[in-house]
């Protein structure tokens, strides 16, 4: 399999949890715990937190996580991610992941799970999703997956 490149996009401006990467879980900021969980997955080579925000690059520096500055203007994390992917350069080949930045209980697992069709060439996009409440499906905060 190619180069794998995980990045974290880490917003501080977020308009429901202002500085939510830096929210402390057991004494550490969130990007910490998804950045570890992430580094635990043997399928990942390389982990970065992508941010637009002195205070979580500075926090990331001081616990020794690679982070790439980008700008402010991104619509969404996908973005970020592809602004910090061009900012590395990593070979055309590279297989990058975007881990969402506020999911501290990911399980390495999962990102083997996402990544496994990619050990077939044809394979271009992977996701995970799950099944949704009635509840969850209705909300506009909740990103859908509709399946074929």
């Amino acid at each position: 399999m190619a180069e794998t490149i995980a990045f974290i996009p880490a917003r501080y401006a977020s308009s429901r949890f202002p500085g939510k990467p830096l929210a402390r879980i057991h004494g550490q900021p969130m990007f910490w715990h998804v950045y570890t969980r992430t580094k635990q997955c043997p399928l990942i080579d390389q982990v970065w937190l992508a941010t637009d925000d002195a205070r979580i690059e500075q926090a990331a520096q001081a616990l020794h996580v690679p982070v790439i500055m980008t700008s402010p203007d991104h619509a969404s994390g996908t973005d970020r991610v592809l602004e910090a992917a061009r900012t590395l350069c990593p070979a055309p080949e590279s297989i990058i992941v975007n881990v969402q930045g506020d999911e501290p209980a990911l399980h390495p697992a999962m990102l083997g799970e996402l990544l496994a069709p990619f050990e077939h060439a044809q394979t271009q996009v992977s996701t995970l999703a799950c099944p949704l409440a009635a509840h969850e499906a209705a909300s506009a905060d909740r990103v859908k997956v509709v399946r074929a």
